[in-house]
């Protein structure tokens, strides 16, 4: 093997000794840094790198981009974790309690005596393919519009869900139509956390593991419709008497609306609701136009189907329905619990009611009322009655009277707020002129002396003037120069008029809220013709109300329930705080004037509780109700008799009901409290009313002396005296005008004679009629309230219709 000699050109010199170059040591060594200690040696072609500045000031505070991408890139991958791990974790399992929804027990006072048990379910299930495609499309319509189109659940409105879950603002709606079945069948309706996490989570896998149809099916067959059905076939039956497969598109329509509600939405239990119920449903049927599901000739042909009279299970028969369904708006409407978890039932639930009294009110009813209804009276078949009775030191409510029998008759009378109160709301509008220290046009301060013109029809005058509302008194009686305490006795509606606008109908009304009616009560608007009760209150409210005049001036919500509970677990129930309303003062004076109602007024019927009462009598437009609201010292209670027509449901006058020529508050709905009111406190202690009443100075009678009545002029209501908060919360007329008489400290039996005893009435037509409430009646004017008997020719089988 030849060597090659190694190839190499330039100086000879320069090589070394086998041929080969020599190396620069100069050139290929590194060179020493004189300024770096020891001597050390730096890299050829470095240069050193300049220090950072440090972060001062505020730029502390503030994350570099490195912090910020580490953050977010952290963020993203416990997202990416926690759904892996949430959907490795959490199964689909087997269906929940609400499925399989059990009773709830309903009990007395007592804890003990049973009052009903609601639970039959009423469920059918059915395959989608007996479901309509009209009626799939209007549930779609209602609740899921893009169900099919769209993935399992809806990320924005379930984060909103959450949020607003853990920042405690509620319930918030927008979940899937799959979301919401596989809270329905799988899951609870309780709001936290970890429930919506776990829909999530189900509904995914759901979504992959059953198709839409499935899905939907199963919701149909699930979702609770009210009246006690559970899924669209039972749903059909309970509100239109037919399978689902022969229902239309309307009434489909209105069976999709009551998902949204379903007990409130259910118009013939709640005909005050309908115009919600109107709206969703024009909300469901324009969706379907729109998604091409209906066409618009025939949305536009469509006319609104009312469902059927409810068909309750015999369970509910007689009270059992109306207490049970008087209960569970109670703690649904005070968000105890919401309408479908006290649907899955298990819950037992003890009201206040008290079953001896109970009985007593049904009994009374049922000797005052029914047993005087004939078959052989038309008008007879359009009686109905309902009545409540509150204890006013507690606020409970003890007795409640729906009607007749709830499979029979589903609306419950007792909590129903579409019938006028009439002339029991006169006692708010002295209530409030008490309070506030009202005075009348020539700054003569309201008391139960004070006189006003009780002319019958005389117009309301205001501070500039003439108001042009004048209202007629009953039969047309002219009463001239009277007292307040007089006009109470015989509900004159000329001087409660005029007594509403010198103490001013905001007042009014605003007495009226802190006494205890609702703010939202339908008619209850601030104007003149407000005293002469058109505001449609419920007999509950109305007896809350006089509950508060009852306790003195305080005021505490009413409750039906003292306790509910489920599997040992108590549910927190809401706080119930005593106020002050009114002052004593004021509260006790009206109690003295109401007292004359029943020792001598239109509420002498009363008497026959045995017990000193107070009340009021009142009857509505064209005798369509009739009430009587009164009070012993430890009980208020509240009756009223109601017309209705049982086939159509439109309210009726009751003309010849129960064989009387007329109905009125100081007949049937006296007696009837007189007898529960005997019945409901025999074997107790007789009380007295212990009142701090300031009567006020006697005044001349105008009539008498030849004097000018002086409401004609101007004058107005004064702030409270005594630094007393509107309503009126102090002693409004404490020691003014020197000593006045007041009310002896304890009250002398019923029936006893009193002083200063109110002057009959002109006589009155028809002769032989019973004493009577006044009507919230007028004939002419221009107040937009105004209740008027726009037939003036009309007459009853006895005489003229009272105004």
């Amino acid at each position: 093997m030849s060597q090659e000699p190694p190839q190499h050109g330039g100086d000879p010199g320069q090589q070394g000794a086998e041929g080969w170059a020599p190396r620069d040591l100069s050139a290929a060594g590194p060179t020493t840094d004189p300024d770096h200690p020891n001597g050390a040696q730096s890299p050829k072609g470095r240069k050193k790198r300049p220090n950072r500045p440090k972060r001062t000031g505020w730029r502390r505070a503030v994350p570099t981009w490195r912090m910020t991408l580490g953050g977010v890139l952290l963020l993203a991958l416990l997202v990416v974790g926690g759904f892996i791990a949430g959907y490795q974790l959490i199964d689909i399992p087997a269906a929940n309690a609400a499925a399989t929804a059990q009773a709830n027990v309903y009990v007395y006072a007592d804890g003990k005596t049973v009052i009903a048990r609601d639970g039959e379910i009423n469920r059918e299930k059915i395959p989608l393919d007996r479901i309509p495609p009209t009626i799939q499309h209007a549930v779609l319509a209602a609740e899921d519009r893009d169900f099919y189109s769209e993935d399992a659940i809806d990320i924005k409105a379930t984060l909103r869900a959450g949020w607003n879950t853990v920042t405690g603002k509620g319930r918030q709606g927008g979940s899937t139509i799959t979301q919401q079945y596989v809270k329905n069948y799988y899951l609870g309706q309780e709001q936290t956390v970890v429930r919506k996490a776990k829909e999530f989570f189900i509904s995914i896998k759901l979504d992959r593991e059953q198709s839409k149809d499935e899905i939907l099916e199963g919701y149909l067959n699930t979702s609770y419709f009210g009246r006690n059905a559970y899924g669209i076939q039972a749903a059909s039956h309970a509100y239109y008497g037919k399978d689902v497969d022969d229902l239309d598109a309307g009434e489909g329509a209105y069976l999709a609306s009551l998902l949204n509600a379903p007990s409130s939405y259910d118009v013939v239990a709640h005909p005050e609701n309908k115009q919600a119920v109107l709206a969703r449903w024009d909300y469901v049927l324009d969706g379907m136009v729109k998604h091409d599901w209906l066409s618009a000739t025939d949305r536009r042909a469509m006319t609104f189907p009312v469902p059927g009279k409810a068909k309750p299970a015999t369970a509910l028969s007689g009270q059992r329905g109306y207490i049970v369904q008087a209960v569970e708006h109670y703690l649904t409407a005070n968000k105890i619990i919401d309408e479908d978890t006290l649907a899955t039932g298990g819950y037992r639930i003890t009201t206040t009611l008290q079953k001896p009294k109970q009985d007593a009110l049904v009994e009374a009813v049922q000797d005052n009322v029914l047993s005087k209804t004939s078959d052989d009276r038309e008008a007879d078949r359009n009686v109905r009655a309902g009545g409540a009775s509150i204890d006013p030191a507690t606020g409970h409510v003890v007795a409640l009277y729906g009607g007749v029998d709830y499979t029979k008759q589903y609306v419950n009378n007792a909590t129903r707020r579409d019938y006028q109160v009439g002339s029991t709301f006169k006692p708010f509008v002295l209530a409030a002129a008490l309070a506030n220290g009202s005075t009348t046009q020539k700054d003569r301060d309201i008391t139960p002396n004070t006189r006003y013109d009780g002319t019958n029809e005389r117009t309301v005058q205001s501070a500039t003037g003439s108001t042009g509302y004048s209202p007629a008194n009953e039969d047309d009686v002219d009463y001239g120069s009277i007292t307040v305490r007089e006009a109470t006795d015989k509900s004159v509606n000329a001087v409660y008029a005029q007594m509403a606008q010198d103490v001013g109908p905001d007042e009014v009304k605003d007495t009226a809220v802190a006494l205890g009616i609702p703010q939202d009560t339908p008619d209850l608007t601030a104007s003149p013709s407000i005293a002469l009760g058109p505001a449609t209150a419920s007999v509950i409210d109305m007896a809350s109300a006089y509950a508060t005049l009852a306790d003195h001036g305080r005021q505490r919500p009413h409750t039906l329930v003292a306790k509910i509970s489920k599997n040992a677990t108590e549910l927190d129930l809401p706080a119930r705080n005593t106020r002050r309303a009114i002052s004593r003062e004021a509260a006790d004076t009206t109690t003295s004037v109401l007292r004359s109602v029943v020792d001598g007024g239109t509420g002498t019927a009363a008497l026959g509780a045995g017990r000193p009462a107070a009340g009021k009598t009142g009857t509505a437009e064209e005798d369509k109700a009739a009430w009587f609201a009164g009070y012993t010292p430890d009980l208020a209670t509240v009756i009223a008799v109601m017309g209705q027509d049982p086939r159509t449901g439109i309210q009726k006058p009751l003309y010849g009901a129960l064989g009387l020529a007329r109905m009125n508050g100081g007949g049937a709905p006296a007696q009837t409290w007189a007898a529960y009111t005997r019945a409901a406190l025999e074997g107790s202690e007789v009380q007295g009313f212990d009142l701090e009443a300031d009567e006020g100075p006697e005044e001349p009678d105008p009539d008498a002396s030849g004097e000018s009545e002086d409401t004609e002029e101007a004058g107005g209501t004064k702030s409270p005296r005594d630094g007393t908060e509107k309503p009126g919360t102090g002693d409004a007329h404490k020691k003014r005008d020197g000593d006045r008489p007041r009310a002896p400290e304890a009250s002398p039996a019923a029936g006893a004679p009193r002083t200063a005893t109110p002057a009959a009435a002109p006589s009155r037509t028809p002769a032989a009629r019973e004493a009577s409430g006044d009507h919230p009646t007028d004939r002419r004017g221009g107040d937009s309230t105004d209740i008027r008997d726009d037939d003036r020719d009309s007459r009853s089988p006895s005489g003229p219709v009272r105004p």
